[in-house]
């Protein structure tokens, strides 16, 4: 194994109050920053108007708010539109490379895990949002980046030089055929516990849209199975391996080895040697 070259680079953060000193220079919104939220690897924060009601403010760099608008922003509506519980968003603007948004503070808590009643709430969200974009063309899809980078995520270098074994995977990862098959699914692309919130019971927002588009929203089982994976949680893995199982193997595998990628990728460039191995022995599984 290697250490980390700096030329592969991280993550930007978020610096909220930067972003909120701009938003009031560009439009006369002043929003008083009250403090980051939990998790996240770009980073979102907690954000105050003036009428007193709170807001989250987040930010998608090296992006176009016309993009934003035509794509993640627009899925995350119709989701809304076909009550699936996801933030309204209350402000966009670019701000130099970066788009800034603030969207609303969905009631309810972070989730750690789910519990079975929870994951078949979870399990009905992602049911609506297959064919939600049957009349949306305009939308546009997403990419899988199989074979090429993805913006700032899913990239191949750090795995090629990683290690002998993470090089075997990036090249199994090229092999693997595209699903050929055109879907007029919401893709939230981001589906894990921890951007879900709940509150008596009851599954009360899924936030972080930001990557959002058209696709098969299988991929987003594919994407909290390797979250409970990840937290050790065996009943949801248990319940999902159930579900997966049902996707023929040729439809699974790019949804397997796009997760493979950008999970075995991040860790490379941001966690630990042992974050590698969990996500390259979770890869292996299925490629």
């Amino acid at each position: 194994m290697t250490s980390t070259p700096p030329t592969w680079g991280k993550a930007e953060r978020l610096d909220a109050g930067q972003m909120a000193d701009e938003l009031h220079t560009r439009t006369g919104t002043r929003l008083v920053v009250e403090g980051p939220c939990a998790g996240g690897e770009v980073g979102a924060a907690f954000v105050r108007w003036e009428d007193g009601h709170r807001s989250v403010l987040k930010w998608r760099p090296h992006s176009r708010k016309a993009d934003l608008l035509r794509g993640p922003l627009a899925v995350c509506e119709a989701a809304r539109t076909a009550g699936i519980p996801a933030p309204g968003t209350e402000l966009v603007e670019q701000v130099g490379h970066a788009v800034v948004m603030v969207q609303e503070l969905r009631p309810g808590t972070q989730l750690d895990h789910l519990d079975e009643s929870l994951l078949r709430q979870v399990l009905d969200i992602n049911d609506r949002q297959k064919d939600l974009l049957v009349d949306r063309p305009d939308i546009p899809q997403i990419q899988l980046f199989l074979q090429d980078d993805g913006p700032g995520y899913c990239l191949h270098e750090p795995l090629r030089q990683y290690s002998k074994r993470t090089a075997a995977l990036e090249r199994r990862i090229r092999e693997v055929a595209p699903d050929a098959a055109r879907h007029h699914d919401a893709v939230h692309l981001d589906f894990h516990p921890g951007n879900l919130l709940a509150e008596d019971g009851s599954i009360t927002g899924l936030v972080d849209w930001d990557g959002a588009g058209r696709g098969d929203h299988r991929l987003d089982l594919v994407t909290l199975y390797f979250g409970a994976h990840h937290q050790n949680q065996p009943l949801e893995t248990s319940m999902l391996d159930g579900v997966l199982k049902r996707i023929p193997d040729d439809e699974l595998k790019p949804l397997w080895a796009h997760m493979s990628l950008r999970l075995t990728d991040w860790a490379i460039r941001h966690h630990t040697d042992d974050d590698v191995n969990h996500w390259l022995d979770l890869a292996e599984q299925c490629l």
